[in-house]
């Protein structure tokens, strides 16, 4: 009865201590706290990436209305401009 106390107890501080080595290697309540935190900051955030995300679509609709632009100035059916714009080639 003894030499089982003795095992259980030993078991137990080897068990503590392996738990207290995790803890301290890997916190998981500071990781915890660093996720919840991150993801906090990308809440805050997300007006400010919507802004950017409609400015990149603006901008990029209106490279590809100047470069339509270009391409119906320099089609030779549209009159007389795509003539003279590859008449200046």
């Amino acid at each position: 009865m003894n030499d089982t106390l003795k095992t259980t107890i030993r078991r137990l501080i080897n068990f503590m201590n392996y738990a207290r080595n995790f803890f301290l290697r890997n916190n998981p309540f500071l990781m915890l706290f660093n996720s919840l935190f991150s993801s906090f900051k990308d809440m805050l955030q997300v007006r400010q990436k919507l802004k950017m995300a409609k400015y990149r679509v603006n901008y990029n609709k209106h490279k590809l209305s100047k470069m339509e632009a270009l391409i119906a100035e320099s089609n030779e059916h549209t009159f007389l401009k795509g003539r003279n714009l590859n008449q200046l080639r």
